[in-house]
């Protein structure tokens, strides 16, 4: 059940073929993480960018910028998450248009208050509060 959130700069997020990144991406972040269920993401186009020459303005000289975010159930080595981190940069240059950009990745522990609604274990009641449901 990962979470994975994407920001892409404007200019590549328009030349980024998204449905085959996040077809490639999910099994890869499943299979290295352990996880098990589906995997939760969220790509979102950020108009601005500012950094490697591109101004705020979006005027040109950058190559553009992606950063890919992991969250994951807590109990995962340092290691483990470093070695997801390297998997994932390396499928997003691959997948990026010439000229490269410059990427990231965090791979990060989601925080003891975390909860999702519905699960596989609650229906789907609405209204209902959580400390009702068996």
């Amino acid at each position: 059940m990962p979470h994975l959130t994407i920001d892409c700069s404007a200019p590549l997020a328009d030349a980024l073929d998204r449905a085959a990144l996040i077809e490639e991406l999910h099994p890869l972040v499943l299979a290295d993480s352990g996880s098990t269920g589906v995997c939760k993401t969220v790509f979102r186009r950020a108009e601005t960018y500012v950094g490697d020459g591109a101004d705020a303005d979006g005027g040109s000289g950058g190559s553009g910028f992606v950063h890919v975010e992991v969250g994951l159930m807590p109990g995962r080595s340092e290691a483990l998450k470093a070695r997801l981190s390297e998997h994932i940069l390396s499928l997003l240059v691959a997948r990026l248009p010439a000229g490269g950009a410059t990427c990231s990745v965090e791979v990060r522990d989601l925080a003891g208050s975390y909860r999702l609604f519905p699960t596989a274990r609650s229906p789907r009641r609405r209204g209902e509060p959580v400390s009702a449901r068996p």
